[in-house]
C-alpha cells in the first residue's frame, strides 16, 4: 500500500478526512494542526461553552467548521450532537453526568483535516456549587470541662448542601492546626488548650462543588473550673459575747471563675476553741447566743458552692460567752457594769456602802454622800436613780436625785440647816432610796436603806 492510501486509511480510523488527489497522489498540502481546540466556559446545565479553532498552518486561506460530540463520563465513546455546529454550545440536560468535546475542521483550497479538543470535566446540573454568605460562629465557654460548638454560618448554592468540619487550635500569633479527630459541629477542651483560641474549618458540598470557610475564634481556653479556694478566712463581729447578744459573720473572700453561693452554720466549742460541735438550726449569717454558750465560744462556718464543688471555711472564734446581764460593761479593775434597766425582778437594786466626805459631821458646811449601787447578783448597777432624805427633815435641806456612774456609785451632795445639831453622841439619819429609770421608788426592783451619820461639836482652835 503507497503512502496516499496508509494516511487516508489513518485519517479514515479517527473519524476526521483529509482530501487527496483522483490519481492517488498527494494534492498541495491541506491545513496542519499544531495546537489542538480547546472548550472555555463552566461545564453546568444552562451555561454556554466556547470553542476555539487551535493553532493550524497551510497554504491559503483556512475556513473552519464545528461539531460537537457527546462523551461518556470518562472522556470515551464520544458521539456527535446533531445541529450542534456552532462555534458555542449551550449545554443541555442530556448532558449532565457525560463530558463534551468540540472537533475542528480547518478547510482550505488544498484540502481540510479535523483536530478534536480535550473533553470538558463532567457536566454538573443546573444550579450553583455553595458559597459562604455569613462566616459561622462558636458558642458555649471555651473551657476545659465544657462543650463548644459551632453554627454553619450562611452559605448560597443548590440544595440540598451538607456540612463537614474541622475544630483547629491557635495560637496567639494566629497560627492554626488541626485537632486530630476533632469532626463533629461541637468539640470538649482538652487540657492541652488551655490558652489556645478554638476555631472551626465549616466545609459545605452540594452536587456541584463544595466551599471551606473558617469560623470566629473562640476566646482564650481556660483550665478547668475548680471549686471555690478561701483567700480570707469568715470573721465574726461580736460586739456583746454574752448571752443573748447577737453575732453575725462574713463570708471571707473567695475565688472562684464561677459563681458562688454560699451556705452557713455555727459551732459550740470549748473555752480552748476546741471540741467543737454543729449547733443545730443555726443556719443564718447571724446567730444569737443562748445559755447554752456560756463558758463556751462561737465559730462561723461558711460553705461556698459553685458548679464544680464546694470548700468549706471557718472563723476564728469568739471570746468566751459570757452570761451576763444586757449592757454589761467589762471594767478595767475586773468588776462587771450592768445598765439599771437590766435589773429586773426577781433581781433587785441593793445600796450596798456608803461612805462620807466628813465623819463625823462637825459642821454645816456641805457634805458628799457617796453610795455604791449594785444589784442581788453583785453587779455594779450604772444609771440607777439615787435620792437621799435627812431625818428629822429639816436637818438637811432636799437634794436633787443623782444617777449612778459606771462604777456605781452615785454622789449626792447635802446641805445642812442651822438646826442641825452639832453635839456630841448626835446622829443624822439618812434614808437611801434607789430605783430603774422610768419606775417608782416602790417597784419590786427598788432599794431602800437608812444609814447614820454621827454628829459632833466642831473642833477647837
Amino acid at each position: 500500500m503507497n503512502a496516499t492510501r496508509l494516511a487516508a486509511a489513518a485519517t479514515a480510523a479517527l473519524g476526521l478526512g483529509v482530501a487527496v488527489g483522483a490519481a492517488g497522489a498527494t494534492t498541495a498540502a491541506g491545513p496542519v494542526n499544531s495546537s489542538p481546540p480547546s472548550v472555555s466556559g463552566t461545564v453546568q446545565q444552562g451555561q454556554r461553552l466556547t470553542a476555539s479553532t487551535g493553532s493550524w498552518s497551510g497554504g491559503g486561506t483556512i475556513d473552519y467548521s464545528f461539531q460537537w460530540q457527546r462523551c461518556s463520563s470518562g472522556g470515551t465513546s464520544c458521539g456527535s450532537i446533531s445541529g450542534a455546529t456552532s462555534q458555542s454550545y449551550d449545554v443541555g440536560s442530556s448532558d449532565v453526568g457525560k463530558t463534551l468535546r468540540v472537533v475542528v475542521t480547518a478547510t482550505s483550497s488544498s484540502g481540510s483535516a479535523s483536530a478534536a479538543s480535550s473533553p470538558t470535566g463532567v457536566v454538573a446540573p443546573a444550579g450553583s456549587a455553595p458559597r459562604a454568605t455569613k462566616q459561622p460562629d462558636p458558642h458555649g465557654t471555651a473551657q476545659v470541662g465544657n462543650s463548644v460548638s459551632v453554627d454553619n454560618g450562611a452559605w448560597s448554592g443548590t440544595s440540598p448542601i451538607t456540612y463537614s468540619y474541622q475544630w483547629q487550635r491557635c495560637s496567639a500569633n494566629g497560627s492554626c492546626a488541626n485537632v486530630s479527630g476533632a469532626t463533629k459541629s461541637s468539640y470538649d477542651p482538652v487540657s492541652g488548650d488551655v490558652g489556645y483560641r478554638l476555631r472551626a474549618i465549616v466545609t459545605a458540598k452540594n452536587g456541584l462543588g463544595s466551599s471551606s470557610i473558617g469560623s470566629n475564634l473562640t476566646a482564650a481556653v481556660l483550665a478547668a473550673p475548680a471549686a471555690p479556694a478561701n483567700t480570707s478566712r469568715p470573721t465574726v463581729s461580736a460586739p456583746s459575747a454574752n448571752v443573748g447578744g447577737t453575732v453575725t459573720g462574713s463570708v471571707g473572700a473567695w475565688s472562684s471563675a464561677q459563681s458562688i453561693s454560699y451556705g452557713f452554720g455555727w459551732y459550740r466549742c470549748d473555752a480552748s476553741a476546741n471540741h467543737c460541735q454543729t449547733i443545730a438550726g443555726a443556719t443564718g449569717q447571724t446567730y444569737m447566743l443562748t445559755a447554752a454558750d456560756a463558758g463556751s465560744t462561737v465559730e462561723f462556718v461558711v460553705k461556698a458552692t459553685n458548679a464544680t464543688g464546694s470548700n468549706v471555711a471557718v472563723s476564728a472564734p469568739t471570746p468566751i460567752v459570757t452570761n451576763d446581764p444586757p449592757g454589761t460593761i467589762h471594767l478595767p479593775n475586773g468588776r462587771l457594769s450592768i445598765p439599771a434597766s437590766s435589773v429586773v425582778s426577781p433581781d433587785r437594786l441593793v445600796v450596798a456602802a456608803v461612805g462620807f466626805s466628813s465623819y463625823p459631821l462637825r459642821s454645816r458646811r456641805a457634805f458628799t454622800c457617796r453610795l455604791r449601787i449594785v444589784d442581788a447578783r453583785g453587779y455594779l448597777v450604772r444609771s440607777a436613780i439615787v435620792d437621799v432624805t435627812g431625818i428629822p427633815y429639816g436637818w438637811v435641806r432636799a437634794a436633787p436625785e443623782v444617777a449612778s456612774g459606771e462604777n456605781g456609785v452615785a454622789a449626792v451632795t447635802l446641805r445642812p440647816t442651822s438646826r442641825l445639831p452639832l453635839r456630841k453622841g448626835g446622829q443624822l439619819v439618812l434614808f437611801v432610796r434607789a430605783r430603774r429609770p422610768g419606775t417608782s421608788t416602790m417597784a419590786a426592783e427598788s432599794a431602800h436603806r437608812l444609814v447614820q451619820l454621827a454628829l459632833a461639836p466642831p473642833r477647837r482652835r
